[in-house]
């Protein structure tokens, strides 16, 4: 990655994970036709899945459970007032982003459904967000990109780097498997870079920028991201090639019409959630962590087993690997472990590698074939078996001939192939070992 130089706090943050469900994102839509029948008034605004996760099983995620105090510093006395619309005009208006963050009734939807309904999880994903906002906004930055960008994994996963969405899109940036590999993310059987919250986030940024240099504003990037690059081109003729959002809007499929309202209110929701009596959840900052590189197979029992570490906390600062085992064989890779840690894995030396290999490391280079399938009908009677070596009888071969062209014998032959006396005959098959 880029950044390698990235603060403690950037290290730190891939020990968190929020949210077990999550929005799909660069969905593969080209061939969908919008219902144009549909309208902002009258269409029922769905929320990203992410957002709309079950609370009860986000808080029993192990790093929420280690990291997180759901009731924060302040007192949430689960009153959402009510406000008017110049209100939440006047507050986006001040809001400092380049992005334009305008109000109509489906972004006040989405903002009623964050302080209402969904305002516990809200809580997780402020606590969630101490830990990633610093490695969206470097890698922001790095791609000269504005940071108002970095709540998009808001609706994407709800802060989770190991989020699935029902169409196969992974990571806080939910990326499809085409469009990751494509901004450099390695994803292979032991491997996704898209749960990487580093890497997925530089990838997220460039692709951004990708997008703004074809569109050129940024709400039709915003589009573009949840719907592909081809449906916004689509919308835009259809809309006779005006390149607004809000005028392209009913051109667009369902799903993305309410995703750049729901990334406005993500904007408001996270800006202003004190505003709404919402308590972000308090945040215990793990114990530091370093970086290694692993150019061997290595497997997380034998980091458990050598370097005083628990089996969660390695898979959750190394979210990437997508099984217990990082292949250092195959090429270079990277190991995230606590400090501690850290310092007993690189006093341990080969003997973590060592450490229960043939058990836990196991894969055959090269293998024989049994033979022992062979048939068991040997000897007398054995006339019709199966297996062994066979020739065929040619015109005018006799036992004798057979044996000593194959090294045999003819009583060998007549003992395998059941044969009493010197009766042979021409096509016939017979066993010689």
């Amino acid at each position: 990655m880029k950044n390698e130089r990235t603060i403690t706090t950037l290290l730190l943050a891939t020990l968190f994970l929020a949210a077990p469900l999550a929005l799909s994102a660069q969905v593969e839509l080209d061939d969908e036709e919008p219902d144009l029948e549909e309208t902002a008034v009258d269409v029922e605004i769905a929320l990203p899945d992410a957002m709309d996760a079950e609370l009860d099983s986000l808080l029993q995620e192990w790093n929420n459970k280690s990291y997180l105090i759901p009731e924060g510093d302040c007192t949430d006395n689960g009153v959402n007032p009510e406000f008017d619309k110049e209100t939440y005009i006047h507050r986006l208006q001040r809001l400092p982003n380049v992005i334009e963050m305008p109000y109509n009734e489906v972004v006040r939807k989405f903002i009623d459904q964050y302080t209402g309904r969904l305002r516990r999880t809200v809580s997780i994903i402020l606590g969630a967000s101490n830990f990633y906002t610093p490695i969206f906004e470097e890698a922001l930055e790095a791609y000269q990109l504005p940071l108002e960008l970095k709540y998009l994994p808001v609706i994407e996963s709800a802060m989770n780097p190991t989020a699935v969405s029902r169409a196969g899109a992974v990571g806080l940036w939910q990326f499809m498997i085409t469009t990751g590999k494509q901004y450099g993310l390695e994803v292979t059987s032991l491997i996704d870079e898209r749960r990487d919250p580093i890497k997925s986030s530089y990838a997220a940024a460039h692709y951004l920028k990708d997008l703004y240099d074809i569109f050129g504003d940024w709400t039709l990037v915003i589009a573009s991201y949840n719907c592909g690059p081809n449906n916004v081109r689509k919308a835009i003729s259809r809309a006779g090639g005006v390149k607004d959002y809000w005028q392209i809007y009913p051109y667009l499929p369902a799903e993305t019409r309410g995703y750049v309202p729901a990334f406005i209110a993500a904007n408001y929701v996270m800006n202003y959630y004190c505003d709404h009596n919402i308590c972000p959840a308090g945040t215990n900052l793990p114990a530091s962590t370093d970086t290694v590189t692993v150019s061997r197979n290595l497997h997380f029992d034998q980091l458990v087993g050598c370097c005083n570490v628990k089996d969660e906390e390695v898979r959750a600062l190394n979210p990437q690997y997508r099984t217990a085992l990082i292949p250092g064989d195959s090429h270079n890779c990277t190991l995230r472990l606590p400090t501690v840690a850290m310092s007993a894995f690189v006093a341990a030396g080969d003997s973590v590698y060592a450490w229960r290999a043939t058990e836990l490391l196991t894969s055959r280079r090269e293998v024989e074939i049994s033979q022992s399938a062979a048939s068991s009908r040997r000897g007398r009677g054995g006339r019709g078996s199966s297996g062994g070596t066979r020739v065929t009888v040619r015109r005018g071969d006799t036992l004798g001939a057979i044996a000593r062209r194959n090294h045999t014998t003819v009583a060998k032959l007549r003992s395998l192939n059941g044969i009493r006396g010197n009766n042979i005959r021409a096509g016939q098959k017979l066993r010689i070992r």
